[in-house]
């Protein structure tokens, strides 16, 4: 089967299947440098040993996360199953152990000198909203202006992970700097839009929260989702009930949330050290 073939076939049943967008994206990239792979290797049939080979290299030669490799893993196994109508491959058929690390995080202290040091206002609200509403980087980028409520102060976030709906608090700071940046840009469709018009780039955004970092002298590593993390945080340092923290997050389970119990100073502080109670 050729390649074209192969990737117009993989389209189409995902399409049927309704997956999102930004996955079907993943899947046919998965699978062009798997091809690409397998032509490389020059093998007259692509085995078990041929499809190890291509996992170890993406570990050990692309240094893939586990996160990358279990897309990787994922792809080729639609590939098998829904496109080929074959069987499984057994070189699939592994448990990949999920890293301990857990997700960087912003102090509220640092997530102001971020949002202070950014002068320009269409890069303030940017910033500003996804942490006040705990976005994902590609859900602000699909925001369209009809998305914001201010009246019933919430947004609704549109076919985001998982093709889900939901709805975030709106909050009353980043509404002046929305209004602000509405007078200055008038957007036309999208929330924010780039020169041309269309969503702005995720690779803009980016650029614009590396640029704050290091004006704002945060030597920390992080990244526009580290926002993310640090509203999850943030609510739970409140005492934010965990399972509202699930709901705007857009969390499918609740074991994908709890992660933040373990950075989060609320559960820390209600533990109190047996050296507190030493007469030093």
């Amino acid at each position: 089967m050729r390649k074209q073939v192969i990737f117009d076939n993989l389209y189409r049943q995902l399409s049927i299947e309704n997956y999102s967008e930004q996955t079907i994206k993943n899947y046919l990239s998965a699978i062009k440098l798997f091809l690409e792979f397998v032509e490389k290797s020059k093998v007259e049939k692509v085995t078990n040993e041929v499809i190890n080979n291509y996992l170890f290299y993406c570990k050990n030669d692309k240094n893939y996360s586990y996160s990358s490799m279990k897309q990787v893993i994922a792809s080729i196994g639609y590939l098998y199953t829904k496109v080929f109508k074959a069987e499984y491959p057994e070189a699939l058929k592994i448990e990949l152990r999920k890293p301990s690390t857990l997700p960087s995080v912003l102090s509220p202290k640092e997530v102001q000198k971020i949002v202070k040091v950014t002068t320009n206002i269409k890069h303030k609200a940017i910033l500003l909203l996804i942490y006040s509403a705990g976005l994902r980087l590609g859900e602000l980028l699909k925001l369209k202006l009809s998305d914001v409520d201010s009246e019933a102060m919430k947004i609704h976030i549109r076919n985001a992970k998982g093709k889900k709906d939901r709805y975030i608090m709106l909050s009353e700071n980043v509404l002046i700097i929305l209004r602000d940046y509405y007078k200055n840009y008038k957007p036309s469709e999208y929330l924010f839009e780039g020169q041309n018009g269309g969503p702005y780039s995720s690779q803009s955004v980016q650029s614009v929260f590396k640029s704050a970092l290091k004006k704002a002298e945060i030597k920390k590593k992080a990244s526009v989702h580290t926002l993310r993390h640090s509203f999850a945080t943030h609510l739970l340092d409140e005492g934010t009930d965990i399972r509202y923290i699930q709901e705007l997050l857009g969390h499918k389970r609740l074991e994908t949330t709890q992660i933040y119990t373990h950075i989060s100073s609320y559960s820390l502080n209600k533990i109190k050290s047996p050296a507190d109670k030493l007469n030093l």
